[in-house]
């Protein structure tokens, strides 16, 4: 054969292949709506973690840790070590009677050896044991070259959540507070433990949620400031509260809380409530109560509650008072809101917002503590998963979520105190508001995590609100930021951000306590403190820690420095406006704390 026919040979094209079948649309919804059912029925042993995401974790750590010999025998190394600590430690005890210096202290927030018993024989070995190991496991899961930041935190807290689980401080036999406690009641605490047991086992196997504490009822002991509901959506019912002075600050405030729990944490009882110490300074106090959404209501979105709640709220405020202005106080995810609405609001040249405050409110999320572990795409599509099959994210497991963060406190402290020491914790009107919980509609909580949380959209100016993207910079009002120094859902350094972030003067307030209990601080109450600053707009930058060192501790509560801030910005004093105005359809439909609130 000639050389150029073998080359017009090889030049001859291919067959053609056959043309490949397209999937019909009703076989792709059938294995999406079978990879969905799956994960969702997945999702309820996992309790909502993603069992990939979690191997991913894994996985990162322990093939480093594999590669790393030099760090393997350190390990070892700090094995024996603490082995001979924990030797002359109950060598040291046995010598002094029973007492000897410890060889490790428990960390600052831990209370769990508190007790005297716990200095004593076999128990002062027990939990030093316990505290050695668990030092141990810390060293082992940090530090380890190669593993991803955001996967060694997970390890780490994975890890110190497993041990938790096995902590002396929950078992009968190696607790001394629940040994003495049995010696004393001759066995009656267990008894008691056991109904306590009962009671909740079969609460949670019918799916019932918790009842309502009868000693603090919205409307009766709790949410008890005079007002009326002015405005119904199908998201919201904003309440206008009656004024107690003759005159008022002309300009109203407007309280946005989060639709993740009832509004009334604001509104406890007179004495603490924020809501009523406001309206007593003269302020013309609106508040949104949300709606406890349903599987019905799977649908509603972020852009919702924007456009049928904060700002039908706010024009239905400024239609009432006549004011061309109103100051939105935004607290927890209300004040994420806050922030995103008055930043598309500045960029269309809207201004009436006459300032923002923001209580325990984030717009950055790249540093939003021990939430974000998790927070990856896989584990988000397996929450939508399982959102999708419920409609909605429950109350029990968002407040699981939360409880995890601080498992010592509020979970095993708790499963000893009921269980094994027989003793219900006394009611609070804190603790009954944090009982009577509100779910998340499937969609919002969806954008929340992913626009939110995991691509951090709102800081870096690409989220984007009717259509255009908003820029926080934008945002030129006066700020009020208040962070809580226990913050485990939104970390102080995080809420600090707000000088990073909006092109304004920003007022900032550290105060004491945690992200409920912090801002739930009225006069008078004990062993309260806070920190107080303002940076002027366009100021030099301050890190946290340099801010910590120019702002002096105040003793008492933070609410007389912002009513005094509020006071500055609010205008002058004018006659109280009317209770709703009926000739604009905003007559009152109902006294306060109105219909949505009592939604279980």
């Amino acid at each position: 054969m000639k050389p150029d026919s073998i080359a017009r040979r090889r030049r001859r094209p291919a067959p053609p292949r056959p043309a490949e079948p397209e999937t019909s649309p009703a076989a792709e919804a059938l294995g999406e709506v079978f990879d969905r059912a799956l994960h969702a029925l997945l999702a309820r042993a996992t309790l909502g973690l993603s069992p990939a995401a979690l191997l991913a974790i894994w996985s990162d750590w322990a093939v480093h840790l594999a590669a790393s010999p030099g760090k393997r025998m350190l390990l070892v190394d700090k094995a024996l070590r603490k082995t001979l600590k924990l030797q002359r430690y109950m060598a040291a005890c046995a010598m002094a009677g029973g007492q000897g210096e410890l060889c490790i202290a428990p960390l600052e927030h831990d209370r769990r050896f508190d007790a005297p018993g716990w200095r004593r024989p076999p128990f002062n070995a027990i939990h030093q044991a316990f505290l050695l190991t668990q030092q141990w496991w810390w060293n082992a899961t940090t530090d380890v070259r190669g593993v991803t930041p955001a996967h060694e935190r997970a390890v780490a807290f994975a890890a110190r959540q497993m041990l938790d689980v096995v902590s002396p401080a929950n078992f009968f036999w190696t607790n001394p507070e629940v040994l003495e406690r049995t010696r004393e009641t001759g066995g009656r605490n267990l008894v008691q433990g056991f109904r306590n047991w009962q009671e909740d086992f079969e609460r949670v196997l019918s799916g019932r949620p918790a009842p309502r504490d009868p000693a603090f009822t919205p409307g009766e002991q709790v949410a008890v400031t005079p007002g009326k509901v002015v405005l119904r959506t199908r998201l919201m019912e904003l309440i206008q509260y009656a004024p107690t002075t003759p005159t008022v600050q002309a300009e109203p405030v407007l309280i946005v809380p989060a639709w993740i729990m009832k509004y009334y944490i604001l509104d406890l009882r007179p004495e603490n409530s924020l809501i009523r110490h406001l309206v007593d300074r003269g302020f013309t106090v609106f508040a949104i109560s949300w709606l406890n959404p349903t599987a019905s209501d799977r649908d509603l979105g972020m852009d919702d509650y924007r456009r049928e709640g904060l700002l039908a709220a706010l024009e239905a405020a400024l239609e009432i008072t006549g004011a061309e202005q109103a100051h939105a106080c935004g607290y927890c995810l209300g004040g994420t809101l806050l922030t995103l609405t008055a930043a598309a609001m500045a960029r269309d040249g809207d201004r009436r917002l006459g300032s923002l405050t923001l209580l325990a409110a984030q717009a950055d999320f790249s540093e939003a503590g021990e939430l974000m572990l998790f927070i990856n795409d896989s584990q988000i599509a397996f929450l939508e998963d399982m959102m999708w099959e419920q409609g909605v994210l429950e109350s029990r497991q968002m407040a699981g979520a939360f409880q995890i963060l601080r498992s010592n406190d509020l979970v095993w402290s708790r499963i000893v105190r009921e269980y094994l020491m027989g003793e219900r914790a006394p009611s609070s009107d804190l603790m009954a508001w944090n009982a009577d919980a509100t779910r998340m509609p499937c969609r919002m909580h969806s954008e929340y995590l992913r626009r939110l949380f995991l691509e951090n959209s709102l800081s870096a100016g690409r989220y984007e609100v009717d259509g255009a993207a908003v820029a926080l910079s934008d945002i030129r009002q006066p700020v009020f930021a208040v962070g809580t120094e226990t913050d485990h859902v939104a970390p102080w350094r995080s809420v600090y951000k707000a000088h990073l972030l909006f092109d304004a003067e920003v007022t900032f307030a550290l105060t004491s306590g945690g992200h409920n209990a912090g801002i739930v601080s009225e006069p008078g109450h004990p062993h309260r403190r806070f920190r107080l600053l303002t940076t002027p707009a366009h100021a030099p930058w301050r890190t946290p820690d340099e801010w910590l060192e120019a702002a002096a501790t105040r003793e008492g509560s933070w609410w007389p420095a912002w009513f005094d801030w509020l006071s500055a910005r609010a205008g002058a004093q004018a006659a109280p406006p009317p209770m709703g105005r009926p000739e604009t359809g905003l007559a009152p439909l109902c006294d306060a704390p109105g219909t949505y609130v009592m939604q279980v």
